[in-house]
């Protein structure tokens, strides 16, 4: 019954017959083969069949649902028993937000050494994918804000305050200051993340209460590309403090803390609100406790560009 389960979840993540087959290493007659059987057992159409696969019927969305919870509660368990036998194994699925990035070395570097037989897959998402991921079992945890948008049915451990700056060219206009107020930003050219970034729905958020709005000229889904924009210019960034830490040194370039309004907000990790929790993401944020990594975190972000 697993094995079928495990096809349908694949059917759902790939939307294609084929590719879930490939996915599961079988044959399309086998996966489809699979889940016809699943259909006569429990009695219920479970997809919507066609030309080609069109989706689930509703109570496919209910059977879809139990076969995720039921094979994250079995890899859970496989988890617990080999960890208490030979220490943590597996893979850790992690969805971090872009702004998150650059502190990811510093939680995942010790993680590796305390639990070298786990292996790390770490993909950059927005902070809805996340809660989706984590929703459907298809992450073990996550690093996104805590105390923006609505977080249901998770828990949760701070990892450090996000500030933002704004990072551009040194020029007349900006020389000797150690701020920049929102208002006054908005009056340069600026590359900012996408909409679907939720950094960009706080930054916006930023400048509506200092009464203003934008309209970036370039928009990115990459903190890198923000800040090759900002180094090469015309236009100025807003990006996390954080972000400082990665970038090479650079005369040309200064960073300001944004200020009317000072913006702060708390990134964490994340995962399912279950009892016992799964094991690897436990391991991740009891790791993230011991590591006291809000101190460290906090003296990297204060870096300036030109610092070498």
């Amino acid at each position: 019954m697993l094995r079928r389960y495990a096809y349908l979840v694949a059917l759902a993540r790939e939307k294609h017959f084929g590719r879930a087959a490939a996915a599961c290493h079988v044959s399309q007659p086998t996966l489809s083969n699979a889940i016809r059987q699943l259909e006569e057992t429990l009695g219920v159409p479970i997809v919507e069949r066609g030309q080609s696969f069109r989706g689930f019927t509703p109570e496919g969305e209910t059977v879809l649902a139990h076969a995720r919870r039921m094979l994250a509660e079995q890899d859970a368990l496989e988890q617990t028993l080999r960890g208490r036998a030979s220490g943590l194994r597996g893979v850790a699925r992690l969805g971090v937000i872009p702004t998150a990035l650059p502190a990811m070395p510093h939680l995942l570097a010790p993680f590796a050494a305390r639990h070298p037989e786990v292996r790390v897959v770490l993909r950059s998402m927005s902070s809805r994918a996340i809660a989706q991921g984590l929703a459907e079992y298809d992450l073990d945890a996550g690093v996104t804000y805590l105390d923006n948008e609505p977080l249901p049915n998770v828990r949760r451990t701070a990892l450090y305050a996000e500030r933002s700056v704004l990072l551009t060219r040194r020029g007349p206009a900006l020389e000797g200051r150690d701020s920049v107020t929102w208002a006054e930003a908005a009056r340069l050219p600026l590359c900012l993340l996408t909409p679907d970034m939720q950094n960009r729905r706080i930054t916006e958020a930023a400048f509506r209460a200092a009464g203003v709005a934008v309209a970036p000229q370039v928009e990115t889904n990459s903190l890198i590309n923000l800040a090759a924009l900002a180094r090469q210019g015309p236009w100025s960034s807003v990006v996390p403090e954080l972000l400082l830490s990665t970038l090479r040194p650079d005369p040309a370039l200064v960073a300001l803390p944004l200020v009317a309004p000072a913006v702060t907000h708390t990134v964490g990790l994340v995962f399912a609100d279950r009892d016992p929790p799964a094991p690897l993401a436990r391991a991740l944020a009891t790791l993230a406790v011991e590591l006291g990594l809000p101190a460290t975190l906090d003296a990297l972000a204060r870096r300036a560009p030109d610092e070498g």
